[in-house]
């Protein structure tokens, strides 16, 4: 296939879906939304890249094996993709959104709803990714929305079964999303409540470092499960402090989320975080580990955020100075286990 048939014409109607990152999540919906819906495009940042996509029909750098409908118009040129498109699903690395953003100024049309797919926060402004979006492109909160749940990339495209939520201010969009979304192995949900969805989303990456390192030095599943559920409650603290509903964290977004990355083996901030616990510095974990490990990043932010909202992160905290390489994993175990006695829930249940 050459490039000018996997570039999609700029004057077809905008009724298309955009995915903005061709990594492995980007790939998986764009396959998965093409079993519906006839005009979807995804965005990668190379022609080269695209090319590729665009001969072989699979990613072979991030999601082998899968085979990507020809129906998926593949290209390098974000503009065409985000011209024709309806919905755009932005699904690129926390800290590239801003710049991909920046790329789609003057190209989405009025009544286009973008959608972010990227776990994180901004390192520059601390700010959520959402807002991030909304400050870029000038939109209103209306036009915007977050996906978010225990979605690991490999699985779905498998066709294993899985559920996910979509979460917009207005329920409108996000049943437009849903509409997208929805397929025969995906289940989506909808919420209103978007800052909730998103500190789920990314905090749990935090939380599932810690989890790796558990895994890595084989302190075994009380331990391990201990950490997760004082994790959760860090989660919920910093989240409603930011102005969450805290019934958002036992949902998808929050647990079905935490329970699968601090679990799969497919998480590669789990498998950052068992390669810390059996040893390894932070530079060569990191060199070890494909992709983006977002918890890295989001660990220090969580702790700025508490700061701002006068919450305690000693999770996040304890996670960054292992990373940073300024105590051990050993260190920051004894840490924890030395920490004062407490009631174990908030407020007068206790």
């Amino acid at each position: 296939m050459s490039m000018s048939n996997c570039d999609g014409g700029a004057n077809q109607a905008r009724t298309g879906i955009a995915i903005i990152g061709a990594g492995a999540w980007g790939t998986t919906l764009a396959t998965l939304i093409a079993q519906s819906h006839s005009d979807v495009t995804l965005a990668t940042h190379s022609r080269e890249h695209a090319h590729d996509i665009g001969t072989r029909r699979e990613n072979v750098r991030y999601l082998p094996g899968v085979l990507i409908p020809e129906t998926v118009h593949v290209t390098a040129n974000a503009d065409d993709a985000v011209r024709r498109a309806s919905i755009v699903f932005v699904v690129v690395p926390s800290q590239r959104v801003r710049d991909a953003c920046a790329a789609m100024v003057g190209q989405i049309e009025r009544n286009s709803v973008i959608i972010c797919c990227a776990k994180g926060f901004e390192l520059s402004s601390g700010k959520r990714l959402s807002e991030v979006i909304a400050e870029t492109l000038s939109l209103p909160q209306e036009r915007l929305g977050v996906v978010s749940g225990p979605n690991l990339a490999r699985e779905i495209a498998a066709g294993q079964p899985a559920s996910t939520v979509v979460a917009c201010a207005e329920r409108a969009t996000a049943a437009r999303v849903q509409e997208a979304l929805n397929s025969s192995n995906l289940r989506v949900y909808s919420s209103v409540d978007v800052v909730g969805v998103e500190y789920g989303g990314a905090l749990k990456n935090v939380v599932a470092i810690g989890a790796g390192v558990a895994d890595g030095l084989g302190l075994g599943q009380n331990a391990k499960a201990a950490f997760m559920t004082r994790g959760l409650v860090e989660m919920v603290r910093l989240g409603s402090a930011a102005g969450a509903n805290p019934l958002t964290f036992g949902g998808l977004s929050g647990i079905g989320d935490l329970i699968a990355t601090c679990e799969s083996p497919l998480s590669r901030n789990r498998s950052f975080g068992e390669l810390l616990g059996q040893g390894m510095s932070s530079a060569d974990a990191m060199a070890a580990t494909p992709h983006v490990v977002e918890g890295v990043i989001t660990a220090q932010i969580a702790i700025e955020l508490g700061r701002r909202y006068g919450v305690e992160t000693p999770i996040a905290a304890a996670v960054h100075a292992v990373i940073e390489g300024r105590i051990s994993v050993r260190d920051a175990i004894e840490g924890f286990m030395a920490r004062g006695t407490r009631p174990e829930l908030d407020g007068p249940a206790d």
